[in-house]
């Protein structure tokens, strides 16, 4: 994911100086184009190990300016009112519990005339992601009651509905559909392991599916999936482009 994440952030306007919060930022791929271009950069998310990962690249790529800490989308109270002037979460924050309490606590954060910008999955979308959260609900144990599915985040009237609880207007929201690309170095069916090992989604899925002897099943799904996806003309490499929801939001 790292070629497009440096393109995402190269689209975002970014100067020296900037004050940017990296919400759900992983282990920085985001984060880190954003700091080569001068922002001064927060990356947080509730993950310790990522966390971990991400200040250690930050370390080796001599970037003083980025640093990873915990923390959590639905309640940064460790940051003061209006603390950055950009706010990003790049499939991240679309995954925390609470949807409007993330919406109120990023509007909070962010200075007044400042920008929140996010990429979220779209749900029933027909390219990769959306069908690899669709195959995995199919083999994955019920949620809990009271869960609100991280894709609603890639709804627009649901996208608006959250930043309006937190007082902004719907004219200071806008949305488009963008294209990540993932490129892959190996056949398709490699890249399909490296979701079952690294992605939650598919992580869980399996694990279920391993419980009720239909692992095999599940891996075969994702991998004629992945295999009509693929763009790459080579056998040995995988390209494959998701669209996503692209919003801006106007503090």
């Amino acid at each position: 994911m790292r070629e497009s994440g440096e393109a995402f952030v190269k689209s975002l306007g970014i100067t020296k100086g900037l004050k940017v919060l990296d919400l759900g930022c992983g282990d920085g791929t985001t984060a880190l184009p954003e700091a080569r271009l001068g922002a001064d950069v927060l990356g947080v998310d509730i993950a310790a190990n990522l966390v971990a990962a991400g200040n250690i690249r930050a370390r080796k790529a001599g970037l003083a300016n980025c640093r990873f800490q915990e923390g959590d989308a639905s309640n940064l109270h460790e940051w003061k009112d209006n603390s950055f002037d950009l706010v990003v979460s790049v499939f991240g924050a679309m995954f925390a519990p609470k949807p409007f309490d993330v919406a109120r606590e990023m509007v909070r954060v962010t200075r007044p005339g400042g920008r929140i910008v996010m990429g979220n999955w779209i749900p029933d979308d027909p390219t990769l992601v959306a069908q690899i959260l669709k195959i995995s609900a199919a083999y994955s144990p019920p949620p809990p009651e009271g869960f609100i599915s991280p894709a609603t985040w890639g709804i627009e009237n649901n996208v608006t509905e959250r930043f309006a609880g937190a007082g902004i207007p719907k004219e200071r929201i806008s949305f488009v559909r963008d294209t990540y690309t993932f490129n892959f170095p190996a056949a398709p069916s490699e890249f399909v392991d490296a979701f079952r090992k690294y992605y939650g989604p598919t992580m869980n899925a399996f694990e279920a599916a391993e419980n009720n002897g239909r692992a095999g099943d599940l891996q075969k799904e994702l991998e004629v999936l992945f295999n009509s996806q693929n763009t790459s003309p080579g056998k040995d490499a995988t390209t494959i482009p998701a669209t996503f929801l692209r919003v801006t939001v106007t503090a």
